[in-house]
């Protein structure tokens, strides 16, 4: 049984939230004897242009005060989307997020310019034998994990686990687990500007009237939908088994790692902050939660949302959960602890 802190913050004050943060990480490290590495990243969402529900930079002050106060050098780390935006390349991620004010820390973009750099992580579990995570991480042994849970399309949830899968995953490991491994082009958007075939490192791309991918060549790194300056290559978003890789790709993204995990259960929309849209917020806010287990903390949160909601909100998302169980990244039995 894994022990999950929790502070009720129901205000939507960032000052309350940030402090809350910094007394459960606070504890939480006296408790287990936890010792900072002196290097650790704080792993974040900038939020998506337009997006106006990701958690603001001035809920994470209070741990980057924790962090300094300890000696230890942080930055803020992520890495690209998958999908064209806002967030797609590294200049242009650093650039919304220093819109959206997170100006406190230096930035990592993790996988590089354009999602090719990463690492592939051996875990030899049910959906992928390796999975591609965002080189930089690899630089680091801890990492706090920050994430805003709330709903999502696809996933039913996004909390720590999808903040570990997605957020560490560099582009062609966003891709293996959205979908099949290869893109298509859309001939009728194709300029045929050769920029995709200049990307591609395994000369998987050929150019007749058009640009063609060829699924036997292409290795799924999707720099190819990073550099086109149309948008005519697109990733299929229909792969099956999507909840349950990204528990194996949580499980990759952590390993070896000693984490501690933040949640933000505040600004609780239907969907997740890539989307660049106002979006209503479908419940009241509840607080903060702190643990070193990312399965239980997703599993409290969720919890808690449901009891006190009175909904069934975001319940797909329990067959990450049960997966993540099965494979070891953590275990849905805790205990929740409540800090006053």
């Amino acid at each position: 049984m894994s022990k999950v802190y929790f502070k009720r913050v129901e205000d939507k004050n960032y000052e309350h939230l940030s402090e809350a943060a910094k007394m459960l990480v606070e504890h939480i490290v006296d408790e287990t004897g936890h010792v900072f590495s002196k290097k650790v990243p704080i792993k974040v969402h900038f939020g998506e242009k337009g997006n106006h529900t990701y958690v603001p930079s001035d809920c994470y002050l209070g741990v980057i005060d924790l962090l300094q106060s300890n000696g230890v050098e942080s930055a803020y780390i992520e890495t690209n989307v998958l999908y064209r935006g806002a967030r797609t390349t590294d200049e242009s991620h650093k650039a919304i997020a220093r819109v959206h004010g997170f100006t406190q820390l230096p930035i990592i973009i993790a996988d590089g310019v354009y999602g090719e750099a990463y690492t592939e992580v051996p875990i030899h579990k049910t959906y992928f034998e390796t999975c591609k995570i965002g080189k930089a991480y690899g630089d680091y042994d801890q990492i706090v994990v920050m994430s805003h849970f709330k709903g999502h399309t696809s996933a039913g949830f996004g909390g720590a686990m999808k903040q570990l899968a997605m957020g560490f995953a560099a582009r062609g490991g966003k891709m293996a687990q959205h979908s099949a491994i290869s893109p298509t082009v859309k001939e009728s958007v194709c300029v045929a500007c050769g920029k995709c075939i200049e990307k591609c490192d395994v000369g998987a791309i050929s150019m007749q009237e058009k640009a063609h991918i060829d699924p036997d060549k292409c290795v799924g790194c999707a720099g190819c939908i990073a550099v086109c300056p149309v948008g005519a290559i697109r990733n299929d978003w229909r792969g099956a088994h999507f909840k349950e890789k990204i528990a194996e790709y949580a499980y990759a993204a952590q390993l070896g790692k000693e984490n501690i995990y933040v949640s933000f259960l505040i600004n609780i929309t239907e969907d997740c902050d890539c989307m660049g849209n106002h979006m209503e917020e479908v419940a009241r806010d509840i607080g903060v939660f702190v643990s070193k287990d990312p399965v239980a903390i997703d599993t409290a949160c969720l919890d808690m949302l449901q009891k006190e909601s009175g909904q069934n909100f975001f319940d797909g998302g329990r067959e990450t959960i049960v997966h993540a169980v099965e494979i070891g990244l953590g275990t849905d039995q805790y205990e929740l602890i409540t800090m006053e």
